[in-house]
Protein backbone atom coordinates (compact mmCIF):
# COMPACT_ATOMS: atom_id res chain seq x y z
CA UNK A 1 0.00 0.00 0.00
CA UNK A 2 1.37 3.55 -0.39
CA UNK A 3 3.07 5.32 2.36
CA UNK A 4 0.69 7.62 4.24
CA UNK A 5 2.36 10.91 4.94
CA UNK A 6 -0.28 12.63 6.76
CA UNK A 7 0.68 15.33 9.69
CA UNK A 8 4.04 14.78 8.22
CA UNK A 9 5.99 18.04 7.30
CA UNK A 10 8.56 17.71 4.75
CA UNK A 11 11.32 20.29 3.71
CA UNK A 12 12.43 19.34 0.54
CA UNK A 13 15.57 21.64 -1.16
CA UNK A 14 16.03 22.03 -4.84
CA UNK A 15 12.17 22.29 -5.10
CA UNK A 16 11.97 24.42 -8.05
CA UNK A 17 12.23 21.79 -11.04
CA UNK A 18 13.31 18.03 -11.49
CA UNK A 19 13.51 15.58 -8.94
CA UNK A 20 12.36 18.16 -5.82
CA UNK A 21 9.53 19.54 -7.51
CA UNK A 22 8.49 16.00 -8.61
CA UNK A 23 9.12 15.07 -5.07
CA UNK A 24 6.69 18.27 -3.62
CA UNK A 25 3.74 16.88 -5.76
CA UNK A 26 3.91 13.21 -4.71
CA UNK A 27 4.60 13.92 -1.11
CA UNK A 28 2.02 15.98 -0.32
CA UNK A 29 -0.53 13.68 -2.46
CA UNK A 30 0.17 11.16 0.16
CA UNK A 31 -0.90 13.82 2.39
CA UNK A 32 2.18 15.47 4.03
CA UNK A 33 3.02 19.02 3.99
CA UNK A 34 5.69 20.50 2.49
CA UNK A 35 7.98 23.10 2.50
CA UNK A 36 9.48 24.03 -0.65
CA UNK A 37 12.98 25.54 -1.29
CA UNK A 38 15.01 26.72 -3.89
CA UNK A 39 16.59 30.02 -5.08
CA UNK A 40 13.73 30.88 -8.07
CA UNK A 41 10.79 32.93 -6.59
CA UNK A 42 8.69 32.54 -9.51
CA UNK A 43 8.95 28.55 -10.14
CA UNK A 44 8.20 28.22 -6.35
CA UNK A 45 4.87 30.56 -6.45
CA UNK A 46 3.77 28.25 -9.10
CA UNK A 47 4.85 25.27 -7.62
CA UNK A 48 3.03 26.31 -4.23
CA UNK A 49 -0.29 27.43 -6.11
CA UNK A 50 -0.78 23.84 -7.16
CA UNK A 51 -0.21 22.27 -3.84
CA UNK A 52 -2.99 23.74 -1.26
CA UNK A 53 -0.89 21.75 2.01
CA UNK A 54 2.41 23.89 1.05
CA UNK A 55 4.73 26.96 2.07
CA UNK A 56 7.79 28.07 0.07
CA UNK A 57 10.98 30.02 1.08
CA UNK A 58 13.85 31.70 -1.16
CA UNK A 59 17.15 31.02 -0.85
CA UNK A 60 20.19 29.52 -1.60
CA UNK A 61 21.26 26.33 -0.11
CA UNK A 62 24.89 27.34 -0.13
CA UNK A 63 24.47 30.17 2.80
CA UNK A 64 23.56 28.61 6.14
CA UNK A 65 21.38 31.68 7.18
CA UNK A 66 18.99 30.14 4.52
CA UNK A 67 19.43 26.79 5.45
CA UNK A 68 18.43 27.45 8.94
CA UNK A 69 15.51 30.58 8.03
CA UNK A 70 13.67 27.37 5.73
CA UNK A 71 13.89 25.07 9.03
CA UNK A 72 12.71 27.68 11.05
CA UNK A 73 9.83 28.33 8.70
CA UNK A 74 9.04 24.74 8.46
CA UNK A 75 8.61 24.86 11.86
CA UNK A 76 7.04 28.12 12.41
CA UNK A 77 4.24 27.06 9.93
CA UNK A 78 3.38 23.77 10.84
CA UNK A 79 4.53 23.16 14.54
CA UNK A 80 6.96 20.18 13.74
CA UNK A 81 9.61 19.11 10.96
CA UNK A 82 9.51 15.37 10.05
CA UNK A 83 11.49 14.20 6.97
CA UNK A 84 14.46 16.80 5.08
CA UNK A 85 14.85 15.84 1.83
CA UNK A 86 18.64 17.11 0.54
CA UNK A 87 18.07 17.50 -2.94
CA UNK A 88 19.45 20.59 -3.90
CA UNK A 89 23.09 19.47 -6.34
CA UNK A 90 24.29 20.65 -9.41
CA UNK A 91 27.69 19.43 -11.77
CA UNK A 92 27.77 22.57 -13.92
CA UNK A 93 30.55 23.18 -15.56
CA UNK A 94 31.49 19.93 -16.49
CA UNK A 95 35.39 20.13 -16.92
CA UNK A 96 38.63 18.03 -16.40
CA UNK A 97 40.70 19.23 -13.62
CA UNK A 98 43.27 21.06 -15.23
CA UNK A 99 40.62 22.94 -17.62
CA UNK A 100 38.17 23.60 -14.29
CA UNK A 101 37.67 26.96 -12.76
CA UNK A 102 38.17 27.26 -9.20
CA UNK A 103 35.45 29.42 -8.21
CA UNK A 104 32.88 27.55 -10.20
CA UNK A 105 34.28 24.17 -8.69
CA UNK A 106 33.90 25.28 -5.37
CA UNK A 107 30.36 26.68 -5.92
CA UNK A 108 29.28 22.77 -6.72
CA UNK A 109 31.12 22.41 -3.13
CA UNK A 110 28.54 24.72 -1.60
CA UNK A 111 25.83 23.35 -2.99
CA UNK A 112 26.23 19.88 -2.51
CA UNK A 113 27.87 19.47 0.22
CA UNK A 114 27.62 22.35 2.37
CA UNK A 115 24.38 22.61 1.62
CA UNK A 116 23.71 19.33 3.41
CA UNK A 117 25.51 19.55 5.85
CA UNK A 118 23.75 22.95 6.73
CA UNK A 119 20.47 20.97 6.55
CA UNK A 120 21.54 18.67 8.83
CA UNK A 121 22.92 20.60 11.37
CA UNK A 122 20.20 23.26 11.93
CA UNK A 123 17.47 20.16 11.77
CA UNK A 124 18.47 17.72 13.64
CA UNK A 125 17.49 19.28 16.61
CA UNK A 126 13.84 19.35 15.60
CA UNK A 127 13.82 15.55 13.78
CA UNK A 128 14.92 14.10 16.71
CA UNK A 129 11.84 15.19 18.75
CA UNK A 130 9.76 12.96 16.07
CA UNK A 131 12.32 10.23 15.28
CA UNK A 132 12.47 11.98 11.96
CA UNK A 133 14.07 10.97 8.46
CA UNK A 134 16.97 12.44 6.76
CA UNK A 135 17.28 11.81 2.77
CA UNK A 136 20.17 12.63 0.99
CA UNK A 137 20.41 12.53 -2.70
CA UNK A 138 23.09 10.89 -3.42
CA UNK A 139 24.40 9.35 -6.62
CA UNK A 140 26.91 5.81 -8.13
CA UNK A 141 29.02 8.64 -8.67
CA UNK A 142 30.16 8.86 -4.85
CA UNK A 143 32.16 5.50 -5.30
CA UNK A 144 33.15 5.94 -8.91
CA UNK A 145 35.42 8.60 -11.19
CA UNK A 146 34.12 9.96 -14.16
CA UNK A 147 35.91 11.86 -16.48
CA UNK A 148 35.31 15.72 -15.66
CA UNK A 149 33.25 15.25 -12.72
CA UNK A 150 35.77 15.16 -10.09
CA UNK A 151 33.64 18.11 -8.23
CA UNK A 152 30.54 16.10 -8.37
CA UNK A 153 31.77 13.09 -7.91
CA UNK A 154 34.06 13.85 -4.24
CA UNK A 155 30.73 15.63 -3.29
CA UNK A 156 28.67 12.86 -3.69
CA UNK A 157 31.40 11.21 -1.71
CA UNK A 158 31.25 13.36 1.18
CA UNK A 159 27.65 12.98 0.54
CA UNK A 160 27.43 9.61 1.18
CA UNK A 161 30.28 10.12 4.34
CA UNK A 162 27.54 12.88 5.79
CA UNK A 163 24.96 9.84 5.71
CA UNK A 164 26.98 7.26 7.50
CA UNK A 165 28.31 10.21 9.73
CA UNK A 166 24.81 11.25 10.87
CA UNK A 167 23.74 7.79 11.20
CA UNK A 168 26.52 6.93 13.57
CA UNK A 169 25.91 9.88 15.77
CA UNK A 170 22.12 9.97 15.85
CA UNK A 171 20.52 6.48 15.06
CA UNK A 172 20.68 5.64 18.50
CA UNK A 173 18.47 9.11 19.26
CA UNK A 174 16.07 7.56 16.81
CA UNK A 175 17.08 9.86 13.85
CA UNK A 176 16.87 7.83 10.30
CA UNK A 177 19.19 8.91 7.66
CA UNK A 178 19.62 7.16 4.28
CA UNK A 179 20.71 8.63 0.88
CA UNK A 180 18.95 7.93 -1.89
CA UNK A 181 21.29 6.71 -5.49
CA UNK A 182 18.83 7.14 -8.32
CA UNK A 183 20.92 6.53 -10.94
CA UNK A 184 20.42 8.71 -14.24
CA UNK A 185 17.24 10.86 -14.45
CA UNK A 186 16.02 12.81 -17.02
CA UNK A 187 16.14 16.70 -15.48
CA UNK A 188 18.11 19.42 -16.97
CA UNK A 189 21.31 18.05 -15.38
CA UNK A 190 21.41 15.44 -17.64
CA UNK A 191 20.92 17.81 -20.89
CA UNK A 192 24.27 19.65 -18.84
CA UNK A 193 25.75 16.46 -19.40
CA UNK A 194 24.32 15.77 -22.55
CA UNK A 195 26.37 19.05 -23.35
CA UNK A 196 29.42 18.26 -22.39
CA UNK A 197 30.46 15.29 -24.58
CA UNK A 198 32.74 13.89 -21.56
CA UNK A 199 32.69 10.41 -19.87
CA UNK A 200 30.05 7.48 -21.18
CA UNK A 201 27.25 9.08 -18.84
CA UNK A 202 26.52 12.21 -21.91
CA UNK A 203 26.40 9.59 -24.15
CA UNK A 204 23.54 8.12 -22.95
CA UNK A 205 19.96 7.85 -24.88
CA UNK A 206 17.66 10.17 -23.27
CA UNK A 207 15.52 7.03 -23.09
CA UNK A 208 17.16 5.17 -20.86
CA UNK A 209 17.05 8.06 -17.86
CA UNK A 210 13.91 7.41 -15.47
CA UNK A 211 11.44 9.76 -14.63
CA UNK A 212 12.04 12.11 -11.68
CA UNK A 213 8.75 10.69 -10.46
CA UNK A 214 10.34 7.25 -10.13
CA UNK A 215 12.62 9.02 -7.50
CA UNK A 216 10.04 11.07 -5.59
CA UNK A 217 7.73 7.65 -5.17
CA UNK A 218 11.27 5.98 -3.86
CA UNK A 219 11.25 8.81 -1.25
CA UNK A 220 7.86 8.03 0.07
CA UNK A 221 8.64 4.29 0.70
CA UNK A 222 12.11 5.22 2.36
CA UNK A 223 10.27 7.91 4.94
CA UNK A 224 8.07 4.42 5.81
CA UNK A 225 9.18 1.53 7.16
CA UNK A 226 10.93 -0.11 4.45
CA UNK A 227 13.61 2.93 4.52
CA UNK A 228 14.80 0.97 7.64
CA UNK A 229 16.85 -1.79 6.17
CA UNK A 230 18.86 1.27 4.51
CA UNK A 231 19.58 3.78 7.21
CA UNK A 232 23.29 4.89 7.06
CA UNK A 233 23.48 3.39 3.53
CA UNK A 234 22.74 4.51 0.10
CA UNK A 235 19.64 2.78 -1.25
CA UNK A 236 19.48 2.54 -5.28
CA UNK A 237 17.04 2.71 -8.12
CA UNK A 238 19.70 0.81 -10.51
CA UNK A 239 19.16 -2.52 -9.11
CA UNK A 240 16.26 -4.42 -9.11
CA UNK A 241 15.77 -4.92 -5.29
CA UNK A 242 14.95 -1.59 -4.68
CA UNK A 243 12.75 -0.62 -7.60
CA UNK A 244 11.04 -4.07 -6.46
CA UNK A 245 10.81 -2.58 -3.00
CA UNK A 246 9.62 0.75 -4.26
CA UNK A 247 7.18 -1.13 -6.74
CA UNK A 248 8.63 0.21 -9.72
CA UNK A 249 9.48 -1.46 -13.13
CA UNK A 250 12.12 -3.80 -13.20
CA UNK A 251 15.86 -3.28 -15.29
CA UNK A 252 14.46 -5.95 -17.97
Amino acid sequence: MPQSLNHKTILITGASKGIGQAAAYHLAERGAEVILFARSEKALETIAAEIPNSHFFVGDVSKSKDVKAAIDLAVKKTGRLDVLINNAGIIDPVATLADSEPDAWSKVIDVNVKGVYYGLKYAIPHLLKHKGTVINISSGAARSALEGWSHYCSSKAAVFSLTQCAHKEYAKQGLRVIGLSPGTVATDMQKTIKDSGLNPVSQLDWSTHIPPQWVAQAMAFLCGSGGDAYLGQDFSLKSNEGRKAVGLPLIS
